[in-house]
């Protein structure tokens, strides 16, 4: 056999097993065809809005670019393309809640950003008063947070380094079990547990039988949902972390809590500070405990252990309350603030994080 003819065989073949595929257009000729369809069947008839029509349309696309790639590619790339397609469809899907929140909050979060509203409180503000602010709810929120994670950090790490290095039989399985059990109580059971606690039954004895409602309780209530959050996650960081790191340093007779501090809490840490702002950010967004132990306050107070206060969360809840065409504003601006708040505290954790040597 010549070498022309080898070759003209080879080519043979090679023609016979490529397969065809659709054009690099076709999934948007496709989109468009499925949209315009969807338009005339739900849109002009006034059968559904835009929504419906957005549905009905994607449910096509997918019909649509199914049909095709089977006629053209055959059954196998067919499915192939539909489960693709299917992945980045929920991939939207779980985008577009998001998305809208964000627009939504930046809309109509944006019409009280001004000085007034960060500089002042409620305080003698009626309900035709355009001004304004959440000066005192911003700095509830920093210091009953602040307090709980200055609670609940070096309690939560502490219980997952005794489960994780330490803990055997019954006391690690009872405090991982009740840990487990406290990561779904509802916010206002600890509200009124640190309300029949602390306010009733301990703040008496210091205020001449007299309960007093405080920021520092509402802190306290911040602490007990943070607690099995800041907990699971560490234990589950901790448990991430190579056997082989602390065989080494143990080989090298440093000492187990040494090996602790220096090796395993460096490695897990980023990981560490994800779970603790996942937890501050969900005690800085509570309103229910804040409102049964700490009151809420229209003026400021910055002596966190005595008297009402409020915190941003509450002051949402307030203002979405009151019967004022100001109030709406007022109450998206905080609720932008709180998540401005939640974003920069996490952003710089994150940072802080990375400056350690085991994390670079």
């Amino acid at each position: 056999m010549s070498v022309q003819t080898t070759e003209r065989v080879g080519l043979q073949n090679a023609q016979q097993l490529r397969t065809k595929t659709l054009p690099t257009w076709s999934p948007w000729a496709v989109a468009a065809a499925a949209l315009v369809v969807s338009f005339v069947l739900v849109y002009l008839t006034s059968w559904g809005g835009a929504v419906l029509t957005g549905v009905v349309a994607a449910v096509l696309f997918v019909l649509f670019l199914g049909i095709a790639a089977t006629v053209v590619e055959g059954s196998r790339s067919a499915r192939n393309r539909m489960a693709t397609t299917l992945i980045y469809g929920a991939f939207l899907l779980a985008l577009a809640p998001l998305i809208s929140v964000a627009w939504t909050l930046i809309s109509k979060g944006t019409t009280r950003l001004d000085g007034n509203f960060f500089g002042t409180s409620m305080n003698n503000i009626g309900a035709f008063d355009e001004k304004g602010g959440a000066y005192h709810a911003i700095i509830g929120t920093l210091e009953q947070a602040g307090i709980a994670t200055l609670i609940t950090v070096p309690l939560g790490i502490l219980g997952a380094i005794y489960i994780v290095e330490y803990g055997r039989g019954f006391l690690a399985n009872a405090i991982r079990f009740f840990v487990d059990v406290m990561t779904g109580i509802p916010s206002i059971v600890s509200g009124l547990f640190i309300l029949s606690f602390w306010v009733f039954t301990v703040t008496p004895l210091f205020n001449n039988g007299q309960a007093r409602y405080s920021g520092f309780a509402a802190a306290l209530s911040l602490s007990v949902l943070m607690l099995p959050t800041v907990v699971r996650s560490t234990e589950e960081m901790l448990r991430l972390v190579p056997s082989a790191l602390r065989e080494g340093a143990y080989a090298l007779g440093v000492a187990r809590w040494k090996t602790i501090v220096s090796i395993v809490l460096p490695t897990a840490g980023p990981g560490i500070v994800t779970g603790v702002m996942l937890a501050v950010a969900r005690a800085a967004g509570e309103t229910a405990p804040v409102l049964l132990v700490a009151g809420g306050l229209s003026s400021i107070n910055f002596n966190v252990f005595s008297g009402n206060q409020s915190s941003l969360s509450l002051y949402v809840f307030e203002q979405a309350g009151v019967a004022s065409e100001f109030a709406p504003g007022r109450a998206w601006t905080a609720a932008l603030t709180l998540v401005v708040l939640v974003l920069v505290l996490t952003v710089a954790a994150k940072l802080l994080a990375r400056r350690n040597k085991l994390a670079r």
